[in-house]
């Protein structure tokens, strides 16, 4: 079962979270198997993305989707995991180029620095006006240098966007992905009528940065193949036994996606008449395939005829389900 483990440290501003994505991240496979499967690397890559995206819905107040995004110049032009608020999952990646067994991120999608990860939260009830939030950081450090972990990526996010540091470790393979997340809290120190900072408070939130320096470093020790092959449990003794903390009733996680009829009508409405009847013309229908879950939509000319001649005039889907 795909489950995700909420932690506290005892008496310290530092909260941490484990995920095992099992039975939703094979389903997630299976339904590329008909289109050949990744290539390992880019599994690899997909599977880290849905752990994380895991992580991160689970880490904020939010109703609606958490969609985390890699894209690039590489032979994998796009790579997506979304996360719904009650926790279900889907994710896919376009693969265009060849891909070799030991690429890197870099080589994957950020052959010449313009690799991208974006992070959107998309409402699930939005406003009249209202558009999504993302958040976008590149692929690179500040001195430009290739940064070939998805998870240093994200964590540079992290502390750009919500000024929170945070230790990320990722890994996945055919059977699993998995996530720990360490995050130091923040901790505002009392003034005094001047404005300024006493000096305890100050001395006690250089302690506090210390308490999750001491947690992060033992979380870096965790091993990817430990993290794969290891259940809750056991990984959490194992790093952190000196450090009490208190963990909570873990959440399942499954696949679902939710794709629809009415939301592809939606889609094909968006791109006009004219396009649509360039296809049927040429095609006799138009064929849309979700990539999240496979399943195949076909709209013969009468179909499409009267999506255009329908009342209902839904906004076009903002995230890219097909």
């Amino acid at each position: 079962m795909s489950e995700l483990h909420k932690f506290i440290f005892d008496g310290l501003p530092v909260r941490g979270m484990l995920v095992r994505l099992t039975d939703a991240w094979q389903e997630i496979l299976k339904r590329r198997q008909a289109a050949g499967g990744y290539p390992a690397p880019v599994m690899q890559l997909l599977g880290e993305m849905t752990a994380a995206a895991a992580l991160m819905q689970s880490n904020i107040k939010f109703n609606g989707a958490l969609i985390l995004q890699v894209f690039g110049d590489g032979p994998v032009k796009l790579a997506v995991a979304e996360v719904q608020p009650d926790l279900s999952l889907r994710a896919t990646a376009t693969v265009t180029g060849s891909v070799d067994a030991d690429n890197s991120l870099s080589q994957l999608v950020n052959v010449n620095n313009q690799g991208r990860c974006a992070i959107t939260l998309d409402p699930k009830d939005r406003f009249p006006g209202q558009q999504p939030y993302q958040g976008v950081v590149p692929l690179y450090g500040d001195q430009h240098e290739k940064i070939e972990s998805l998870s240093k990526v994200l964590e540079h996010y992290m502390l750009q966007s919500e000024q929170l540091d945070t230790k990320l470790i990722l890994a996945a393979d055919g059977n699993l992905a998995a996530g720990l997340l360490i995050q130091r809290l923040p901790v505002q120190g009392q003034g005094n009528l001047e404005g300024r900072i006493d000096r305890d408070a100050n001395e006690d939130q250089i302690g506090r940065n210390d308490d999750y320096q001491r947690i992060a470093m033992l979380a870096g020790t965790l091993k990817r193949e430990e993290l794969l092959s290891l259940d809750a449990d056991t990984i959490l003794h194992r790093l952190f036994w000196e450090e009490p903390h208190t963990r909570f009733e873990p959440l399942v996680r499954s696949f679902s996606c939710n794709c629809s009829r009415e939301r592809v009508g939606n889609m094909l409405r968006g791109l006009g008449t004219a396009e649509i009847e360039s296809i049927i013309a040429e095609r006799g229908k138009v064929e849309v395939g979700c990539e999240f879950c496979g399943a195949q939509y076909d709209f013969e000319p009468v179909d499409a005829a009267q999506i255009f001649t329908s009342q209902s005039r839904q906004q076009p889907p903002t995230s890219t389900v097909q």
